[in-house]
C-alpha cells in the first residue's frame, strides 16, 4: 500500500468508484464532477497547441519556488488563521528569509466554508480570515512577498471534513483567485470521480491563463496529483512544478523513501518546470538536525522547491540556520536549472553532483546508513576539466579548501557533506582539503573503555603541517591517543591513523551520545585550516544469557522505511506504538519486530549470543503486492538470507550464526522493485546467548 497523502483513502475510494456506482445504478454524476464533452474537446484542442513549457511563455517559475505552505505545521487546526499567516510574512521579513529568496507565503486546505455561495463561488472561512484572502493577500503584497492558495482537482479537497473543490468550477476559481491576488495555486488530486488527470488538470491550466488575460495577473501553477501518472511525462506544457511522490511525513523513512523516488527523475526538471517531492519538513521535531540538514541538502541538490513546512513562530535558531543557508540555497536556485543526478549509491553511500551555471560542481556526498560511512568521488567523475587542483567549498562548514581532485568525507550516520568544486588556478592560496575519518561505531559499555580508531587524510595538492587530531566526549567521558594524534607534515594523499580509548563514566545509561572529531592543520604558505566530524558513540548493554526476544531488547539503531521500528507488533502509520498484532501466511505472533521495507535495526551482542532466529514475512494485514528480502550481518558480514518473499508466501525460518559477534543487523530490502511500501515482520525474532 502507498501511504495516501492526508489519509485520504476513504475519500479516494469515494472518489474513485463513486462515478462507477452512481452509472451502474441509473443515477447521475454531479454535474460539476464531469466536464462536458465541449469543455473536453477544447480543452484537447488547447493542450495541443499550447508550447512545450508552461514557464516558456508565462515566466514564471524559472527557479525552483520558495516559500511556506502551513500544512505540515498545521493541518487544519484553528492555528491555521488569517493571523499566523501575517506572521509568517512578518517573519520572512524580519529573519532574512525573504532576503534569501523566500517569497511565496501559501496557504494549504481549509481556508474555506464547506459550500460555495448561491452564485456557486468560494466563501472564505470568516472566522479564519476575517479579512478575507484578499486582504491576507494585501498584507503579504506589501512585505513585498507573494500569496498561494490551495485546491483540489475533484468536487472536494482532500481534508475529511470535506472544503469544496475546483472540479467543474475551474474558471470561476480561477478568477476568483486572481482577483483576490494569488499568485501560486497548489492543486491536489482527491474525490476526483476517476476523471483522467491530464484532463482535469490541463482544464484548470486553461482557466488560468484565461484569468491572467482578463486580470493580467500570472499564478504559478503546482500540480499536487502524487506522481501517480508520472506527470514529469506530460505536464509540461501544464504547470510549473509537479508532485512526484505522495505526502511527506516529519520521519527519516518518509523523507529518504521520497529521495528516492524523486533523484531518478532529474532529466525531466529545467526552468519553470520541477519535480516536486513535496514540502520541507525542516523545524517540526521528527528527526535530528543531521536529517534535517541532509533533507535540506538534497531537496537543494534536486532543484526541489523549498516550501518551508514548520510554524516560523516556533522555529529554534537552528531551524533558522538551516533554511537561511545561502549558499545551499544558491544550488538550489541556480539559474542553469539542472537537477543533480545520481553518480553512485552503493551500500547506502550517495554522490549526487549537479552542474552549475558557472561551471562549477554542486556534489553531496549523503550517508543513508545508521553508521559513519567513507564516502569518495573525484572532481572528473562530477564532470569538471582537468586541472592541477580544484577549489572545495563546504557549504555547511563555510570554508573553503584545496583538493589535487579527490571529493571525499567522512559522513555521519544520516549526514550529508556539500560542496562546491570548481578549477580555481589560485587553489594554493587555500589549505588542503582533509577526510577525518572514523573507523567503524563507538560502542562502549558503562565504565568500560571501547577501542575508536580516527584517520585523517590529505587530500590537497601540497602537504599539511602541523596536524592535530582531538576527540571529544560528553562530560564525563574519556578518550585517550594510544598512538601519535599529529604529525609535522603530511604529504598529498598520505593518512594518519589514530588509536583511541574512549570510556563512557560508570553511571552512563544505555543510548546515544554525541561525539566529536576536529583536526586543525595548515598549509605550507601558512592558511589554516580545519575539519570537524559529528559521530555518535553508544553506551550499550549486551543481552542476558539464554534465550531474549528482540521485540523486548534495546537496539543501536533503527532506520525504516516508514514510521518507527514497532516491537511486538507490525509496522503501523507515522507514530510509534500504532501497529496491529503480528501475522504472517494467516499466523499470528506475539513476539518480534514490525519493519518496512526497506529497514535497518542493528543492536549491540557484545560477542556474547551465539545464534539468531525468526520467522519472517509480509505482513497480512496490508494485502501489498510488493516483495522483500531478509537478510542478517554479524559484524558487517552477511550471515544468512531469505530469497524473495512476497503476501503469497507463508512466514519463512531465518536463522544465523553470530558467534564472537559485536553487533547483528537486522536488513529488509524491496528486493529491488523499488516498491517501498512492504511490511516486513520479523515474528519470533529471538536471540540465544
Amino acid at each position: 500500500m502507498r501511504h495516501s497523502p492526508r489519509s485520504t483513502i476513504w475519500s479516494r475510494f469515494i472518489g474513485c468508484l463513486g462515478a462507477a456506482i452512481l452509472t451502474a445504478v441509473g443515477l447521475s454524476v454531479p454535474a460539476a464532477a464531469h466536464p462536458s464533452p465541449a469543455t473536453k474537446a477544447t480543452a484537447a484542442t488547447s493542450a495541443s497547441e499550447t508550447s512545450s513549457s508552461a514557464a516558456a511563455e508565462d515566466g514564471l517559475a524559472l527557479t525552483p519556488p520558495m516559500g511556506f505552505n502551513n500544512w505540515n505545521s498545521t493541518h487544519c487546526r484553528d492555528e491555521f488563521n488569517e493571523e499566523m499567516i501575517k506572521g509568517i510574512a512578518d517573519l520572512f521579513v524580519s529573519k532574512g528569509l525573504k532576503k534569501a529568496g523566500y517569497e511565496y507565503v501559501n496557504l494549504d486546505d481549509c481556508w474555506a466554508l464547506p459550500d460555495r455561495d448561491a452564485n456557486g463561488k468560494l466563501v472564505p472561512d470568516p472566522k479564519r480570515f476575517p479579512g478575507g484572502i484578499k486582504g491576507v493577500a494585501d498584507y503579504v503584497h506589501s512585505k513585498g512577498l507573494k500569496l498561494g492558495i490551495y485546491t483540489s482537482a475533484g468536487t472536494q479537497t482532500c481534508d475529511r471534513l470535506g472544503f469544496p473543490g475546483a472540479l467543474g468550477h475551474e474558471e470561476s476559481d480561477a478568477r476568483q483567485f486572481a482577483d483576490w491576488g494569488v499568485d501560486y495555486l497548489k492543486y491536489d488530486n482527491c474525490n476526483n470521480w476517476g476523471i483522467d488527470a491530464k484532463q482535469r488538470y490541463r482544464a484548470m491550466r486553461e482557466a488560468l491563463k484565461k484569468a491572467s488575460e482578463a486580470t493580467g495577473r500570472k499564478i504559478v501553477y503546482s500540480i499536487c496529483e502524487w506522481g501517480e501518472n508520472k506527470p514529469w511525462e506530460w505536464a509540461k506544457d501544464v504547470g510549473q512544478l509537479w508532485r512526484t511522490t505522495g505526502d511527506i511525513s516529519d520521519n527519516w523513512g518518509s523523507m529518504l523513501s521520497i529521495a528516492k523516488q524523486n533523484l531518478p527523475l532529474a532529466e525531466y526538471a529545467g526552468p519553470g518546470h520541477w519535480n516536486d517531492p513535496d514540502m520541507l519538513e525542516v523545524g517540526n521535531g521528527g528527526m535530528t538536525d543531521t536529517e534535517y540538514r541532509s533533507h535540506f541538502s538534497l531537496w537543494s541538490i534536486m532543484a526541489a522547491p523549498l516550501l518551508i513546512g514548520t510554524d516560523l513562530r516556533k522555529a529554534t535558531p537552528e531551524t533558522y540556520e538551516i533554511l537561511g543557508n545561502s549558499e545551499v540555497i544558491a544550488v538550489d536556485q541556480d539559474q542553469l536549472g539542472k537537477q543533480g543526478k545520481v553518480l553512485s549509491s552503493q551500500n547506502g553511500r550517495w554522490v549526487i553532483a549537479k552542474e552549475m551555471k558557472d561551471g562549477s560542481r554542486a556534489i553531496a556526498l549523503f550517508n543513508e546508513t545508521d553508521r559513519p560511512q567513507h564516502i569518495a568521488t573525484t572532481a572528473a567523475e562530477a564532470g569538471l576539466p582537468q586541472a592541477p587542483a580544484y577549489k572545495l567549498r563546504d557549504l555547511w562548514q563555510h570554508r573553503t579548501y584545496q583538493t589535487a581532485g579527490t571529493v571525499s568525507a567522512t559522513v555521519p550516520a544520516h549526514g550529508t557533506v556539500l560542496y562546491r568544486v570548481s578549477a580555481d588556478k589560485n587553489w594554493a592560496a587555500y589549505p588542503p582539503a582533509a577526510d577525518l575519518g572514523l573507523k567503524g561505531t563507538a560502542l562502549a559499555e558503562a565504565g568500560t573503555p571501547a577501542k575508536l580508531d580516527t584517520t585523517f587524510t590529505n587530500l590537497g595538492r601540497g602537504a599539511a603541517r602541523s596536524v592535530a587530531v582531538k576527540v571529544t566526549g560528553p562530560e564525563g567521558w574519556s578518550a585517550k591517543a594510544t598512538s601519535p594524534s599529529g604529525a609535522t607534515s603530511l604529504g598529498s594523499g598520505k593518512t594518519l591513523t589514530t588509536h583511541w580509548r574512549l570510556a563512557p563514566p560508570a553511571g552512563a545509561k544505555p543510548g546515544a551520545y554525541d561525539l566529536k572529531l576536529r583536526a586543525d592543520y595548515r598549509s605550507p604558505s601558512g592558511a589554516q585550516g580545519r575539519t570537524e566530524l559529528s559521530s555518535t558513540a553508544h553506551v550499550v548493554v549486551a543481552p542476558p544469557s539464554g534465550s531474549s526476544s528482540a521485540g523486548d531488547l534495546p537496539w543501536v539503531s533503527a532506520t525504516n522505511g516508514w514510521g518507527p521500528v514497532e516491537r511486538n507488533t507490525s509496522v503501523g502509520e507515522s507514530e510509534a506504538g500504532d501497529g496491529h498484532q503480528l501475522t504472517i501466511g494467516g499466523t499470528t505472533y506475539a513476539k518480534g519486530l514490525g519493519a518496512h521495507a526497506p529497514s535497518e535495526i542493528t543492536y549491540y551482542t557484545g560477542g556474547r549470543c551465539s545464534t539468531f532466529s525468526a520467522q519472517v514475512g509480509v505482513d497480512d494485514e496490508k494485502n501489498q503486492n510488493g516483495t522483500v528480502t531478509f537478510e542478517v550481518w554479524a559484524d558487517g558480514k552477511k550471515a544468512a538470507s531469505t530469497g524473495t518473499l512476497t503476501t503469497a508466501d507463508s512466514a519463512k525460518a531465518i536463522s544465523a550464526a553470530v558467534d564472537g559477534a559485536e553487533t547483528v543487523r537486522l536488513v529488509a530490502t524491496d528486493a529491488g522493485d523499488g516498491n517501498d511500501s512492504d511490511h516486513a515482520d520479523w515474528a519470533d525474532a529471538t536471540f540465544s546467548c
